[in-house]
């Protein structure tokens, strides 16, 4: 009888598998690589960014939710779901030359900016640093800041 494995025959999934997981694997990882190589690049270049404040307004606000739902096995009887969300914001700001900028920001000062208002930018490249807004006179004289605190 010959042994059908002997001499390079054999089951083709056999030899196709390992090739299979080896080229999901340098996927997976050279995309992790690539991911923290444009964070360190944009990062170092939002450091080599001088911080600019610029008169800007407010055009436009919006949030980003993904969801991520997990359902674990146990058994045949026990069944686990998880799920997580993460939320981000952006707002973006108009400067004076018509140009548009779009900024990441926290949940609190997502918050705090409306669209329409008025005011100084803070940014070092594509970090956002702060917004002010302008003074504005309110019906009995007094200035308000727009900062509420």
């Amino acid at each position: 009888m010959v042994d059908p494995y002997a001499m390079g025959g054999g089951d083709a999934m056999f030899q196709m598998v390992p090739i299979f997981i080896g080229i999901m694997f340098v996927i997976v990882i050279g995309s992790i690589l690539i991911s923290v190589f444009k964070g360190v690049g944009e990062w170092q270049k939002n450091e080599q960014s001088p911080k600019l404040s610029v008169p800007a307004v407010v055009t436009s606000k919006r949030i980003d939710v993904t969801k991520r739902s997990n359902m674990h096995h146990h058994n045949d009887t026990h069944h686990h779901h998880s799920s997580s969300t993460h939320t981000k914001y952006f707002v973006t700001f108009e400067f004076e030359s018509g140009d548009r900028s779009e900024f990441h920001v926290s949940g609190k000062e997502y918050g705090l900016l409306s669209e329409d208002d008025n005011g100084v930018l803070s940014f070092q490249g594509t970090r956002y640093l702060g917004f002010e807004r302008n003074k504005v006179s309110i019906s009995g004289g007094e200035d308000f800041q727009g900062d509420y605190k």
